[in-house]
């Protein structure tokens, strides 16, 4: 049985009645031109809508790129709000004379120390067949081991200057023995010669040890010090001020007081006789 559910004609023969009018005939220019006009509006609006789409999508996903990069620069900024100071850079101080002289020695007894390494009878004599067949391999190696222990003995060695800060002490030595030095040759034979350090007694030891740690600290209490005497100099002028009231109100009292005796003593005669005409008025 044939399909009754069949979409309908192929495309060939759809194309074909497509070009043919409803009565039969040939479509006219005018018809064709029509059909072409919609043909081509629909096809305009079908690309157009995916076209529209996509630059819709196109600016949602810029004006989302700026928003996270306002976001992102906000919160960098907030950081740097946040976050302490970043500390200065770490500057390099030049070696003095005796700084760079301990540099010199250490190279020469590296070096000394590395070229016995570097020797090839002795290296060859710890490895004699390996030399004996691959002597150039042999020297290779050697030549790199002198090379890693150069590297690391130096790199070492810059650490502990490092970390001990040789270099600053030797400096604020090199600075003491320069001042010492223009003191000596400032100074006359009538000057009185310094004691030697290792005759000093001890309290003087002590505190020549102790100067630098206490000096802040005295700094401090001298601080405090003058504090609490500008504050009892306030006081003491509030007291003698008080003083002085509380002494003007014991003369205005004793004033007081004078008069109402001088009162008395101008009554004394007549009390008697006032006395009795108060209680004869009072019986009346």
């Amino acid at each position: 049985m044939p399909d009754t559910e069949s979409s309908g004609p192929p495309p060939a023969m759809s194309s074909r009645t497509s070009n043919i009018g409803g009565d039969g005939q040939p479509p006219r220019p005018q018809q064709q031109q029509r059909q072409q006009q919609g043909a081509d509006s629909e096809a305009q609006q079908a690309t157009s809508g995916p076209r529209e789409a996509a630059v819709q999508a196109g600016a949602d996903e810029a004006a989302a790129a700026d928003d996270t990069q306002d976001a992102q620069a906000d919160r960098r900024q907030q950081q740097q709000q946040d976050s302490p100071p970043a500390p200065a850079r770490h500057t390099p101080v030049s070696p003095g004379p005796r700084a760079a002289r301990l540099h010199d020695i250490y190279a020469q007894a590296l070096g000394h120390t590395l070229r016995r390494l570097a020797a090839w009878d002795s290296f060859a004599g710890c490895y004699p067949t390996v030399a004996a067949r691959a002597e150039p391999v042999l020297r290779q190696v050697q030549g790199q081991m002198v090379d890693k222990m150069r590297e690391k003995c130096e790199k070492e060695f810059d650490n502990i200057l490092a970390a001990r800060q040789v270099v600053p002490r030797l400096n604020e030595l090199e600075d003491l023995i320069a001042d010492a030095s223009s003191r000596r040759a400032s100074s006359s034979a009538e000057d009185p010669q310094p004691t030697p350090p290792h005759l000093l007694p001890p309290d003087a030891i002590l505190s020549a040890h102790l100067a630098p740690a206490l000096a802040p600290h005295q700094s401090l209490l001298n601080a405090k010090l003058q504090t609490t005497q500008a504050q009892n100099a306030l006081l003491a002028d509030e007291v003698r001020r008080q003083r002085a009231e509380v002494e003007g109100l014991l003369a205005r009292l004793e004033a007081a007081v004078d008069d109402v005796r001088g009162a008395n003593a101008a009554l004394g005669a007549v009390a008697d006789d006032l006395a009795d005409e108060s209680r004869s008025a009072n019986v009346e």
